[in-house]
C-alpha cells in the first residue's frame, strides 16, 4: 500500500457556525459497523517487526531537520496552537552536541532515569512554536546529556536559546524513553505530544472515552487507518498536565500501544524509527477523528468500512491487529 496523500479535511466549524449547534454526543448502535472485540487485558497486541535505526546513524543535524518537519507537520493539522505541542528525540549512540549547542549548565530531572544514563535527548523548550523548529532548531531545541544514576543532566543550548527551561511535560518524555530503552533496548526512539483538535474532541464525548468504541469509530474511515495503526489508540481518563499520575498511565499505555489518547488535552505517539512515523500516527488518528467529527455533524449518515471489508485490508497487508 502506498503511503496515503496528506489530506487538509475541513477545520473544526468556527464558533457560532450552525454545525456546530448539531453536534451532540451520540447514542452509538450497538451494531457499529466495526465493533471492536473485546480484548482479555492479558492478550498482546501484535505488531509487525520493523527495520531499527542502525548504523551509519543519522547525524545530529539530519535528526534536527526530522523535528522541524514533524513540528510542521504536526501545525499544519492544527495540533498545536500557540505553543502547545513537543517533541524529544532519544540517540543512543555517541554524538557531538557542542558544535551546535557550545552552552551548558547542569540541571536536575523531574525523575530519575538510569537506564538513559550517558545518553543524549534533544529536547524542544517550554513555549515554544513548533512550527519554527524548522526556521531555526537551535532557538528551540535542548540537548540533555543525562549522567550517571539518572538523577542530573548537563543542558546544552545554543546562544540563539529562546526558551528558559525544557517542555513541562518533560517528565512523561523521559519515562517514555526510560522504560522503553530499559525494556527493549532501543538506540533511538522519537516522542511527540500535540493536541489534535477534532481527536481531543471526541475525547470530551464519554461514549469516545471507552477504547473500543474509540478506535471502532476511528478505523471504519480509510482502509489504511488499520495499517497504521494496527494496535489503535489506547485511551486515558483525564488527568493534571505534567502529574506523576499521567506519566505513570502514559508510559503504561505507550507499552503496547504506539499513541496514548490523553482525555480533554491530546495525544503523545511514539516511534523507533523517525520523528515523521510518531507525527504519522498522529495524522491517521486525528484523520480518522476528523471525519468522524464530520459524520457528526452530517447526522451519522455515512456507512464507513464494514469489518468485512477492514478484515480483508488487514488480510491482504498481513497486519497484525487484534482490532478485527
Amino acid at each position: 500500500m502506498t503511503e496515503p496523500q496528506q489530506r487538509r479535511a475541513p477545520r473544526l466549524a468556527r464558533r457560532g457556525s450552525p454545525a456546530v449547534a448539531v453536534v451532540v454526543a451520540p447514542d452509538l448502535p450497538a451494531t457499529d459497523p466495526l465493533p471492536a472485540p473485546h480484548v482479555p487485558a492479558s492478550s498482546q497486541h501484535r505488531r509487525a517487526p520493523a527495520m531499527p535505526v542502525t548504523q551509519p546513524y543519522p547525524d545530529l543535524d539530519e535528526i534536527l531537520a526530522s523535528m522541524g518537519a514533524g513540528g510542521q507537520r504536526i501545525s499544519d493539522i492544527d495540533a498545536s496552537e500557540a505553543g502547545a505541542g513537543n517533541i524529544s528525540v532519544y540517540l543512543g549512540w555517541e554524538v557531538e552536541v557542542r558544535r551546535r549547542f557550545p552552552l551548558s549548565a547542569e540541571v536536575d530531572l523531574p525523575l530519575a532515569v538510569p537506564a538513559l544514563a550517558g545518553k543524549t535527548l534533544l529536547v524542544t523548550g517550554s513555549g515554544r512554536r513548533l512550527r519554527q523548529i524548522a526556521a531555526d532548531p537551535l532557538a528551540h531545541v535542548g540537548a540533555l546529556r543525562v549522567h550517571p544514576g539518572g538523577a542530573t543532566a548537563t543542558l546544552h543550548t545554543s546562544p540563539r536559546r529562546l526558551f528558559d527551561r525544557l517542555t513541562s511535560e518533560l517528565n512523561s518524555h523521559l519515562a517514555v524513553h526510560a522504560d522503553q530503552v530499559g525494556r527493549r533496548g532501543e538506540v533511538f526512539q522519537a516522542v511527540v505530544h500535540a493536541q489534535p483538535p477534532h481527536l481531543t474532541y471526541l475525547s470530551h464525548i464519554p461514549a469516545y472515552r471507552d477504547a473500543a468504541v474509540l478506535n471502532a469509530r476511528l478505523l471504519r474511515w480509510e482502509p489504511e487507518s488499520v495499517v497504521a495503526l494496527p494496535e489503535g489508540v489506547k485511551v486515558l481518563e483525564f488527568m493534571v498536565p505534567g502529574s506523576a499520575e499521567l506519566m505513570a498511565a502514559n508510559v503504561a499505555g505507550l507499552r503496547e500501544h504506539q499513541i496514548v489518547l490523553w482525555s480533554k488535552h491530546g495525544v503523545m505517539a511514539r516511534s523507533d524509527l523517525s520523528v515523521t512515523r510518531a507525527v504519522d500516527r498522529t495524522d491517521y488518528a486525528e484523520t480518522g477523528a476528523r471525519y468522524e467529527y464530520m459524520d457528526l455533524v452530517a447526522g451519522g449518515r455515512a456507512e464507513g468500512l464494514t469489518r468485512a471489508e477492514t478484515r480483508q485490508v488487514v488480510e491482504a497487508f498481513d497486519v497484525r491487529t487484534t482490532l478485527v
